[in-house]
C-alpha cells in the first residue's frame, strides 16, 4: 500500500503555472518614449490624409479646368475667322446690296455664316464681347484711344474697333475699344452754358 502509485499521484501537490517574469516591464521613461512615437505617427498619418485630400481636390479642379478650357488654343486660332466675316459684311457700302441682287445674296450668305460661326462658338462656351455703350473694364477691354465726349460719362466705350471673346470666365481676347474721357464738368451740368446766375 505504501508503494501504491495512485496514492502517490493524489498526494503530490498540483502543478502551478510559472510566475511571470517581471524583469522586462518598461519603465516610465520607455512609456513616455512610446507615447511620443505614437503621437508622432498619429500626426504623420493625419498629415498624409490631409495631403491626399488636398491632392484629390486639386486633381478634380484640374480635371474640370481641362474640360472647360480644352478648346482655348483652337478658339483663339479661329477668332480671326469671325473678324474676317464681320469685315466682309461691313465692307459693303450701305444700299449697294439692295441695288445688286447678286451682291445682296452674297452679303446675306456671309452674314448667315457669321451668325452660325458665333452660335458654334457659344455652344462651346465662347462668347463675343461687343461692349459699345458699356463702362470700360480693364479685365475685358483694351483701350486703343481716348476721346473727349461731353455727352457720355467718363470711361464709357463709344466705339469698338474689334470685338473681344471670353471662354467661360477667361478672356481669350480683349475687345479693342475707344473710351470717352468725358467733357468739361460744367458743360455736363449745364449744356446751355447757363451757370444759374441771373443778370
Amino acid at each position: 500500500m505504501a508503494n501504491d502509485p495512485k496514492r502517490a499521484e493524489q498526494a503530490s501537490p498540483p502543478e502551478t503555472a510559472p510566475a511571470p517574469e517581471t524583469g522586462d516591464e518598461p519603465g516610465p521613461d520607455a512609456v513616455s518614449v512610446l507615447e511620443g512615437r505614437i503621437a508622432d505617427l498619429t500626426d504623420r498619418l493625419l498629415r498624409a490624409h490631409a495631403e491626399m485630400d488636398n491632392l484629390r481636390k486639386r486633381t478634380e479642379r484640374d480635371k474640370e479646368d481641362t474640360a472647360k478650357y480644352a478648346i482655348t488654343k483652337f478658339a483663339r486660332d479661329v477668332l480671326t475667322v469671325g473678324d474676317n466675316l464681320q469685315r466682309a459684311t461691313s465692307a459693303v457700302p450701305p444700299g449697294a446690296a439692295d441695288a445688286d441682287p447678286a451682291l445682296k445674296a452674297l452679303v446675306e450668305g456671309v452674314a448667315l455664316t457669321e451668325r452660325e460661326f458665333l452660335n458654334v462658338l457659344e455652344r462651346n462656351g465662347v462668347k463675343r464681347l461687343d461692349p459699345e455703350g458699356e463702362a470700360f473694364n480693364p479685365h475685358q477691354h483694351q483701350a486703343m484711344i481716348e476721346v473727349e465726349d461731353p455727352k457720355v460719362t467718363p470711361g464709357t466705350i463709344v466705339q469698338v474697333y474689334a470685338p473681344g471673346y471670353v471662354l467661360e470666365d477667361r478672356v481669350l481676347r480683349p475687345a479693342m475699344v475707344v473710351v470717352a474721357k468725358g467733357g468739361d464738368k460744367r458743360a455736363k451740368e449745364d449744356p446751355d452754358g447757363d451757370d444759374g446766375q441771373t443778370d
